[in-house]
């Protein structure tokens, strides 16, 4: 092999695109040490290729396959996209016994995509435990040169959870990425609308979250020093990723980033950065429902807020504080920083942004038993977001308004309601709200004594969820299934799907929606006889309920306490239950339960004394 540089000058191959001459006149020298290696490599040899581009790679390897020195040389370019790939040895036996070898050449593997499969966070990744488990086995059943083509973080996971097979490598190549590269890469995260939204498909989260990884090891190679402009950068870089994290539901992930990007604006001094970042914590702590935690860094979001005077960022702290507190069932609070927010968007004159805060007092209205003042502020919300032309978000009002109709026993107008907001979640494609409306849908037949019915929407809502790993909102979902199973008598089946929800509940501390799963659980132990059981969950629930003053739902379960005492012929103590159970729904003005109440009292004997 000749290996003269000038061989390797881009105008001595006339043959290439202007794309790949440009991008080996970049990397020349290093360029000419792989064709180097590559002439000398002999049986199994391992070669190392940093490229953080895809892109990239599509240049590097028809200028290796055209290259005038790599003649003698059969290139395989073999593609691993699998992110569950483990046992990367028997996958290459079971590709070289179809390999058809070219008389008088070398065989070299060219190996792309192992990034997926290596991953960039946790510890020991199941390919990486292999290649360091059966390293000796390479030299005999792939005896080839074997070329990894990597991103800078595959290479140094690989480094470190891979040391032994590691220690083999006998050369490491490290491309440097044309600007135009670089440009190609930001321009594709800036065309999203949003940081990661869950509207877009999981695949495109994941393609935009590994642009992110590549774009980071740009201006934060392994190893290098790191100026203050590239510093920035990476702070940015960094920021989104705890963003993009966290609309997948990974709030660990998104804290490892977060607190890098914090450590940076730190040393940077940038408060308007360290704002945001600030903000994005709460919202990690909120998305794993540790509001407590999401409030103490809001305040810290607001209080930069109000320093700088910026009222746009004070409104969003308000609001992040309002939906915490309400999220705690602490609804003065909430309704005070929603009402704060809102006569800072008048001030502004800010008419659309208004639109998500009247949606969040609809909510609080509806959480205290306020139906026409909920009505009112859905109402306010649909009529802005319809004056806007906002189409997708026109449907979480009409899944709301659903659920105001739901609760007034409004059942048709509840099922318009629905219906028009999940023809738009269909016409935008996004799976993941739907969830939520067919998990409505579910309740709202199940209401109608429609149990197939409302199995089948239980189902579909799962499915998304599960999908989208919500493991939080799975709960209340198998939570509905227990109930269908309940009302058809399958009761070991009801029992398995609530003591899944109350796992889901327990595991994210969710005190207040526990309560009503111990109450299921209660009659389901009381259909089956097992009174004891029966007192036991229905005592928990009431604890519950009693701490967090929900003296809605305290109704339900002396009602149910009630009827349990009456099982067991305990008149007395029957009686003292469903009269704290029917003054709680004649408060509430709940004339329905207050009627069956009524008629479970009148069932009871007279006491002796009458």
């Amino acid at each position: 092999m000749n290996s003269s540089n000038e061989q390797l000058q881009p105008h001595s191959q006339p043959h290439l695109s202007p794309e790949i001459r440009q991008f080996i006149s970049l990397n020349q020298e290093i360029f000419a040490e792989l064709i180097t290696f590559i002439d000398f490599a002999e049986n199994f040899t391992l070669g190392l290729i940093e490229v953080n581009f895809p892109p990239d790679i599509d240049l590097l390897i028809p200028a290796l396959q055209t290259n005038d020195e790599c003649q003698n040389i059969q290139f395989e370019i073999l593609k691993f996209p699998d992110a569950n790939l483990r046992f990367l040895r028997d996958e290459l036996v079971k590709q070289l016994v179809n390999i058809k070898k070219e008389p008088e050449k070398k065989l070299v593997l060219v190996i792309r995509g192992l990034e997926k499969s290596i991953g960039v966070y946790g510890d020991y990744p199941p390919i990486l435990q292999d290649l360091n488990f059966v390293r000796d086995a390479y030299k005999r059943t792939v005896p080839h040169p074997i070329l990894f083509i990597l991103p800078d973080y595959a290479i140094t996971r690989l480094a470190k959870f891979a040391p032994d097979f590691w220690a083999w490598r006998s050369g490491i190549f490290r491309f440097k990425t044309p600007e135009i590269t670089r440009e190609n890469a930001i321009a594709q995260i800036i065309k999203f609308d949003k940081i990661v939204d869950r509207l877009e498909p999981l695949e495109k989260q994941e393609e935009r979250i590994d642009l992110l990884h590549r774009l980071l090891m740009e201006y934060q190679p392994t190893g290098e020093q790191i100026t203050e402009v590239n510093n920035r950068r990476c702070s940015n870089i960094l920021h989104e990723l705890g963003l993009a994290y966290i609309s997948q539901r990974k709030p660990e992930e998104a804290r490892q980033y977060l607190e890098k990007a914090e450590k940076i604006a730190d040393s940077l001094q940038d408060v308007n950065l360290k704002a945001s970042i600030l903000n994005s914590f709460g919202d990690c702590y909120s998305e794993q429902r540790k509001f407590e935690t999401a409030i103490i860094y809001y305040q810290k979001y607001l209080s930069i807020a109000q320093k700088l005077k910026n009222s746009s960022v004070e409104s969003c702290a308000l609001f992040n504080l309002g939906t915490a507190y309400l999220n705690l069932r602490q609804f003065s609070q909430a309704k005070t920083y929603y009402q704060q927010c809102l006569e800072i968007f008048e001030k502004l004159d800010d008419r659309y942004s208004q639109a998500s805060t009247y949606h969040q007092l609809g909510i609080l209205a509806q959480e205290l038993g306020e139906y026409e003042e909920a009505r009112r502020n859905y109402q306010l919300a649909l009529a802005i977001k319809i004056e806007f032309g906002d189409r997708y978000s026109q449907a979480s009002t009409y899944h709301n308004l659903g659920m105001l109709a739901q609760d007034l026993r409004k059942y048709e107008e509840a099922r318009r309601n629905y219906q028009l907001a999940l023809a738009i979640c269909i016409e935008f494609g996004d799976r993941y709200e739907q969830a939520s409306t067919y998990h409505q849908l579910g309740i709202l037949a199940q209401e109608l004594g429609e149990y197939e019915e409302a199995r089948r929407n239980y189902q579909l809502a799962l499915a998304i969820k599960i999908e989208f790993g919500d493991r939080y909102s799975q709960a209340g979902t198998y939570h509905h299934l227990g109930m269908v199973a309940q009302k058809l008598g399958e009761y070991e089946e009801a029992r398995r799907n609530y003591q899944l929800a109350l796992a889901i509940k327990i595991e994210f501390g969710d005190r207040y929606s526990q309560a009503s799963t111990y109450h299921q659980l209660g009659m389901v132990a009381q259909e089956l006889g097992e009174y004891e059981e029966a007192r036991r969950n229905y005592q928990l629930a009431l604890s519950t309920c009693i701490e967090l003053g929900d003296r809605y739902s305290q109704a339900r379960i002396y009602g149910q306490l009630g009827l349990l005492a009456e099982a067991q012929t305990d008149d007395a103590e029957a009686r003292v239950n469903l009269q704290k159970a029917l003054e709680i729904f004649v408060e509430y003005k709940d004339e329905y339960r207050a009627e069956i109440t009524q008629k479970a009292l009148e069932r009871l004997p007279k006491p002796a004394s009458e």
